[in-house]
């Protein structure tokens, strides 16, 4: 049997009509779609229906085995992430094992990674334009890596004046850890630093609330939050029509 290919597929934040055109084509000539249940519910019906394999969100490099066995059996495959899954998602999982098959010499199967709208973009859409300076994202959790890495990546990019996108800043498991973070940004910016607070975007029960690093809640968070914390830079004003608007600037001050 000859081997059949593999795409690693963005869905974006929710929104069917933020999925892309090459996402929605391999969806529609999948034999098997693998992923976290929730996504897969996401794809929403297919027309012909493959067959799903779904699987716990910490399953990552075992569900990336998975679609790469189903793949090299001749399967026309689909590994669904969120948002963009080259950002904290599955196509670091799928070239972790495609680099260990190769290093055996197992016999390739074609790969493709394909982009989608990531979160922080979604949320940042939302209220304006905040990451219209240079930016960064950093992930909260510390599943895969220790925490005091967290935190000095967090300390170095608030010194640097980045824009920040945190993905993942809170869980039942670990609620301290946003509150932490917190304080290590105090150290570094004003009170008055607007905080963008995206739940859900392109998903029912969206929200979206624009607070300060003063006022900001760690209670008001959860891992279905991405929280955007301005540079030094970053300004908000309300429109004639009374819509709150943030953006940071493209030029920097000398």
């Amino acid at each position: 049997m000859s081997a059949g290919r593999l795409a690693v597929v963005g869905l974006g934040p929710g929104a069917p009509a933020w999925r892309s055109p090459e996402a929605t084509a391999r969806l529609s000539v999948a034999t098997d779609l693998v992923g976290y249940a929730p996504y897969l519910d996401q794809v929403g019906p297919l027309d012909p229906e493959p067959r799903r394999h779904a699987s716990d969100n910490r399953e990552e490099l075992d569900r990336a085995d998975q679609a790469l066995s189903l793949a090299a059996d001749g399967g026309d495959v689909v590994v669904v992430s969120s948002g963009d899954p080259g950002v904290f998602a599955m196509a670091a999982a799928v070239l972790e094992r495609l680099e260990a098959r190769a290093a055996v010499g197992t016999p390739a199967v074609e790969v493709t990674i394909v982009p989608g709208i990531t979160a922080a973009s979604a949320a940042a859409a939302r209220v304006g334009a905040p990451l219209g300076h240079d930016f960064c994202c950093i992930s909260l959790s510390d599943v895969r890596k220790p925490w005091e890495i967290v935190e000095r990546r967090l300390t170095a990019a608030a010194a640097a004046d980045f824009v920040l996108a945190l993905y993942n800043p809170a869980s039942r498991a670990r609620p301290w850890q946003l509150g932490r973070a917190i304080e290590l940004l105090r150290e570094q910016r004003a009170e008055s630093t607007p905080v963008v607070l995206a739940r859900d975007v392109g998903r029912p029960g969206e929200t979206v609330h624009v607070t300060t690093l003063a006022d900001l809640d760690p209670t008001a968070v959860d891992m279905r939050t991405v929280v955007i914390v301005g540079s030094s830079t970053t300004r908000t004003f309300v429109d004639v029509g009374g819509r709150q608007w943030v953006y940071t600037p493209r030029d920097y001050p000398a």
